[in-house]
């Protein structure tokens, strides 16, 4: 009888024993899975990390190509990042809705974008909300004002592997001027084709710093650049010249004495006056700059026998103003033209510092000349 209860706890101590045995098999089964799990959770993690990292980086961080993309009016977020996505632009459109979403970006503007497969994600964003590409250029070209057409050539030869030759031949080159012609008609008239004018394109191509997103743009690709920015700015002022009865042309021409006379701001606004005064009274304007641009040359001081030089541009000879722009002009000249100041100076001349002084009679002036140039040169 007292052989019952021990066999009895032998298997209890037995079944406990197997129990502990299960438990500890289950642990392990289960300390296995949860490894495998989290194994599997940091792959696919770190997988997901990358793929997205890999989203949010430029296409092709090396590419100079520009791609075309139009946004309609009324695209929303989903739209835009699918056109984008289609364009080869970004990897994932799901992903880039997202980063914008996250960083509260929205409001994006409609219109044509030139943009690149080396734009990163945040530029891509502030391009298609402010309406302007926001890449880093390959260079820029900086064209100061009161360049004529050569100087421009040459410096852009300087910085670029198009030839002087090779721009004055695209920029005189008849189909180049009248596709402009045709492509600007409001700004760019026949006007330019006037029989003494020299280069048609004189004074078109907007002083400004370009930037060039490839490393060897063509001459087309400079030149359009340069005369869209003329078009662009000048645009603004249509109201004013069709009002006045007159043309682009005619602004551009008056802007461009303007810009090789003055050395500041105020200057311009108070020669625009002293011409306006003499076309007024009938007098030619008598400008140096035409002179030298008649002669084809500089000079740092134009001679009494130089003023005879039988040319249109020649403003001693000519009244009126010239045919067409000596130089490019910038928008401070053109708004000179625009916003003259009003007085009676008829005449005007420049010291050996730049500075000029006007005067309302021949006798004022007689006087500045003997005050400020010939006291020079004694």
């Amino acid at each position: 009888m007292e052989k019952e209860p021990k066999r009895k706890k032998e298997v209890m101590f037995e079944r406990m024993l197997e129990q502990k045995k299960e438990v500890r098999t289950v642990r392990k089964i289960v300390l296995w899975i949860v490894s495998i799990v989290l194994v599997i959770g940091l792959i696919g993690g770190f997988s997901i990390y990358t793929y997205i990292k890999g989203a949010l980086e430029p296409m092709d961080p090396d590419s100079k190509k520009t791609i075309e993309v139009e946004i309609p009016i009324g695209s929303g977020l989903d739209s835009i990042s699918e056109t984008l996505e289609k364009k080869g632009l970004i990897k994932d459109a799901r992903i880039f809705k997202y980063y914008a979403k996250v960083n509260n970006e929205a409001d994006f503007q409609a219109g044509t974008y030139g943009l690149s497969q080396s734009m990163t994600p945040d530029e891509l964003i502030k391009s298609l909300k402010t309406g302007v590409v926001y890449r880093t250029p390959s260079f820029t070209l900086t064209i100061p004002e009161g360049l004529t057409l050569d100087q421009i050539a040459k410096r852009t030869s300087d910085k670029t592997t198009i030839t002087e030759k090779e721009f004055m031949d695209y920029v005189t080159n008849e189909e180049t001027i009248q596709g402009y012609m045709a492509k600007y008609p409001e700004v760019i008239t026949d006007e330019i084709l006037a029989e003494n004018i020299r280069y048609a394109l004189e004074g078109y191509l907007f002083p400004a710093t370009y930037p060039f997103y490839e490393e060897e743009p063509t001459v087309k690709q400079v030149v359009d650049t340069m005369v869209d920015a003329t078009v662009q700015n000048m645009i603004p002022y249509q109201g004013y010249w069709t009002k006045k009865e007159k043309s682009a042309h005619w602004l551009l021409t008056f802007a461009s004495l303007l810009e090789k006379e003055a050395t500041s701001k105020a200057d311009r606004e108070t020669i625009a006056s002293v011409f306006n005064n003499r076309i007024e009274q009938g007098m030619p304007l008598q400008t140096d700059p035409t002179v030298l641009y008649a002669l084809g040359k500089h000079k740092n001081r134009v001679l009494n026998e130089d003023l005879k030089v039988e040319n249109a541009y020649n403003t001693y000879q000519n009244k009126g103003l010239p045919p067409g722009p000596i130089a490019n002009t910038g928008s401070a000249s053109i708004q000179a033209v625009v916003e003259p100041s009003t007085t009676s100076y008829l005449f005007f001349l420049a010291d050996k510092d730049g500075i000029n002084h006007f005067a309302k009679t021949y006798d004022e002036h007689l006087k500045n000349k003997a005050k400020y140039i010939d006291s020079q040169h004694k």
